[in-house]
């Protein structure tokens, strides 16, 4: 089996590389720092601490945007995230601007889908107030395994200036939070965008990332036909079709907006 995680040299090799990629990124646009929002998930937690690492506490400011579908765990979480990095952090509730959409828009209101991208936009437009104002970049928390299947909000989460995880799959993700430091309890903590309420990323995937990214390292990123994949990962072909769909119905959202070819 194709296996996706780090040996223990790869893991300070990866470590090195994102702290050097997040320095490049601030120092190329000539930025005083970043922005980060925190959630208390795995992705942001491991993000801020590769970017204190890279840059030192004083030049991460984090964001901590609940919701009214929040979790007081993962609030709770946040913010106790940013007082272990000793950084600077605010507390924003996004609801009330939710709201002044939805009495602008009020047709939207009970559409789950369209309301909880809408979370994730709102939370990109703070972020980049904040960096607008400090003259700082805003990080991405995404990671491969999300960016494959489309699992991220257009514009949302996935408006961000880096992604210094990007090229991580959510096994590397939480096997790199272990090895900076993270609390295990983070570290392999359920992973939820907190779109709506009692979400989580594998229920409304419908599969496990650690299929997941088994089927990404093996068939979709990798070499192997879908009948080898199978084999080697005792799943069925529909599983593996199922992850060719979202990977090849989602391309859109990993490409920058088209325009039509030139006139000859």
């Amino acid at each position: 089996m194709i296996d996706p995680r780090f040996s223990e040299a790869e893991l300070d090799q990866r470590r090195e590389h994102i702290t050097t990629f997040i320095r490049e990124q601030i120092a190329a646009a000539n930025a005083d720092g970043a922005i980060l929002g925190l959630s208390g998930g795995i992705d942001s937690t491991l993000t801020g601490n590769l970017a204190v690492d890279a840059l030192g506490a004083d030049s991460l400011h984090a964001l901590v945007l609940p919701a009214t579908v929040s979790g007081d765990e993962n609030m709770s979480d946040a913010e106790r995230v940013a007082r272990e990095l000793d950084v600077t952090y605010d507390v924003i509730e996004i609801e009330p601007l939710i709201d002044s959409l939805l009495t602008v828009y009020p047709e939207a209101e009970g559409d789950r889908e369209a309301v909880g991208n809408a979370r994730a936009r709102v939370r990109a437009v703070l972020n980049y107030l904040v960096a607008n104002h400090e003259n700082r970049l805003v990080l991405g928390t995404g990671n491969r395994s999300e960016a494959a299947v489309g699992y991220f909000t257009k514009y949302g989460d996935g408006a961000v200036d880096c992604h210094p995880i990007g090229n991580l799959y959510k096994a590397q993700v939480r096997q790199l939070a272990r090895h900076v430091g993270v609390p295990e309890d983070l570290a392999s903590k359920t992973a939820t965008a907190e779109l709506w309420a009692n979400q989580t990323d594998e229920g409304e995937m419908g599969i496990s990332y650690e299929t997941l990214d088994s089927i990404l390292v093996s068939h979709i990123d990798g070499p192997l036909s879908v009948a080898a994949t199978c084999r080697e990962l005792d799943v069925t072909p529909e599983t593996v079709d199922r992850v060719r769909e979202m990977y090849e119905r989602s391309e859109h959202k990993r490409r920058a907006p088209p325009s039509p070819d030139p006139l000859t």
